[in-house]
């Protein structure tokens, strides 16, 4: 298969709000890929992500590349093979060769080729072509039972590898996807509530409220002596633990999978930023040198497996205590199981106080839904605002084409005078604001509006709500913020009176 039909079809999904309209799009895509290696191929792109996960390419390897190839030539599988060849360089001169392969597929690539590879590798493929749409395409494509493809898919929590397998393979292809101690699953993801008489309400009787740690997401699977720990994006990152390991080896248990937080906690118990955990998932870290200065430890939450047993389908609170029958206490969340809203206030003030997140609020008797954003979770933690500067804009794509979207972020810098960059975002912004902000920022642009991004005169406000602010090399002033959103334009305030760096730092370094 050609690459161009995939770019072709991935701008088609893109410009549409129809999820009907989506899976359609890409269940005939589907139905066109007859090879099983394309078959995946495709679906991981049109979800937005590479096979290989990181091939070291980002915005800055691409902000100077060829122009486009007057036809394509391209093939799915032959672009696949160059990226894990990109991936595969190292040494010296690696930096040269990985930007000699992308000059020269680039130079390959038509118009609307450079497109899609620019947004898949830069991840800013957004075209609404998640899970569940994803799982529909394929359920369209092989007129299997929707439901079968999602619990497949779930079970592998391979998405891509199940598309393949029921794509060109037997009707009962799907049944070799099962639950495996060893093979990790899609982790079950919550919704988010306005607080903890939000949750009651949404959630209904007595809810099982766990504090919610800022740590990393872990899924630990233990057979024997064997133990292996996977990121939240199913990545194996067992040798990076050790801790984790160790920890897991000493349960009471001979076959188990649990769903936990790793998380580097100061001497008096309170968490350190999220940063310091992060830093123990580098591929580069010194792993005994960085244990050493600053163990990890586990907080275990939910059970998947237990000796033989699957705990999927069983509730909330039968699973809570079977965890309570193996895991210790001290490497248990907290939690509290109540219908007063009064009582989990208390529970929520205790956690932030404590330094953590928030709180989850899961329904009692629900079930584990594996690699679905469930109903039955919802996290409540506090929203922190900042009123930034607009410094530049990025034409957006899809629906969003033709307007101004993605927009940049910056901090007043007392000292100078300046906006220091904290990152950008796209999240938060409706119909009527897409249509306000591209007129407004197009009055203005202060060069040519006709690229990518469009560079403004610093004087638009805006309130942003993030989750956090995190060390970050790729901005200015060394930091980034977490899940940044619009709330709102502040037009009742000056670029003067707009949040410092010092601020922002502060948010950084807390205490």
């Amino acid at each position: 298969m050609l690459l161009v039909d995939v770019a072709a079809v991935s701008a088609e999904v893109g410009a549409t709000s129809s999820r009907l309209a989506k899976t359609s799009l890409i269940a005939d895509l589907l139905t066109r890929t007859k090879d099983p290696h394309a078959v995946a191929v495709v679906v991981s792109w049109l979800s937005g992500e590479l096979p290989q996960r990181q091939i070291g390419v980002g915005w800055a390897a691409l902000r100077s590349l060829p122009g486009p190839a007057a036809a394509p030539s391209l093939t799915v599988t032959g672009v696949d093979a160059l990226f894990s060849e990109i991936g595969a360089v190292a040494g010296k001169g690696s930096q040269a060769r990985r930007a000699e392969l992308v000059a020269g597929l680039f130079a390959a690539a038509t118009s609307a080729e450079q497109t899609f590879l620019r947004r898949l590798l830069t991840g800013e493929l957004r075209q609404g072509a998640l899970l569940g749409v994803m799982a529909d395409a394929v359920a369209k494509a092989t007129a299997l039972p929707a439901a079968d493809v999602r619990r497949a898919a779930m079970l592998a929590g391979d998405l891509p590898a199940v598309a393949a397998a029921a794509l060109t393979g037997e009707e009962s292809a799907l049944a070799q996807f099962t639950l495996q101690v060893g093979r990790p699953v899609g982790p079950m993801l919550a919704h988010t509530a306005n607080g903890v008489s939000d949750a009651l309400h949404k959630l209904r009787g007595a809810v099982v409220f766990e504090a919610k740690l800022d740590g990393a997401r872990v899924q630990i699977h233990r057979n024997g002596a064997d133990v292996s720990v996977y990121t939240r994006s199913l990545d194996d990152v067992t040798a990076r633990l050790p801790e984790v390991v160790e920890a897991a080896l000493a349960w009471p248990v001979d076959a188990v999978i649990a769903d936990a937080e790793a998380i580097a906690l100061r001497p008096d118990g309170r968490p350190h930023r999220f940063q310091v955990t992060a830093s123990r998932f580098g591929r580069s870290v010194d792993i005994a040198a960085a244990r050493a200065a600053q163990p990890l430890s586990v907080f275990v939450f939910d059970l998947l497996h237990l000796d033989g047993a699957d705990l999927l389908g069983r509730s909330t609170v039968d699973r809570a205590a079977a965890l309570a029958t193996v895991i210790p206490a001290a490497q248990r969340v907290d939690r509290l199981v109540t219908a007063d809203a009064d009582e989990a206030q208390r529970f929520l003030d205790a956690t932030l106080r404590a330094g953590h997140e928030g709180v989850m609020a899961k329904a009692a008797e629900a079930p584990y839904e594996a690699g679905r954003r469930g109903a039955a979770w919802l996290k409540v933690k506090p929203v922190h605002t900042l009123d930034l500067v607009v410094l530049a804009v990025e034409w957006g794509n899809g629906r969003r084409r033709g307007k101004l979207s993605n927009i940049h972020l910056g901090a007043r810098d007392p000292g100078s005078g300046d906006f220091v960059m904290l990152g950008k975002t796209f999240k938060g912004m409706t119909d009527a604001m897409l249509d306000w902000q591209t007129a407004r920022f197009l009055e203005l642009a202060e060069g040519p509006t006709d690229g990518y991004v469009v560079t403004v005169r610093p004087e638009q406000v805006v309130e942003i709500a993030f989750d956090g602010v995190q060390t970050s090399t790729r901005y200015p002033g060394g930091m980034a913020l977490r899940f940044a959103r619009v709330l709102r334009y502040r037009d009742d305030k000056s670029p003067a009176e707009a949040d410092t760096i010092d601020i922002v730092r502060a948010f950084h370094e807390p205490g």
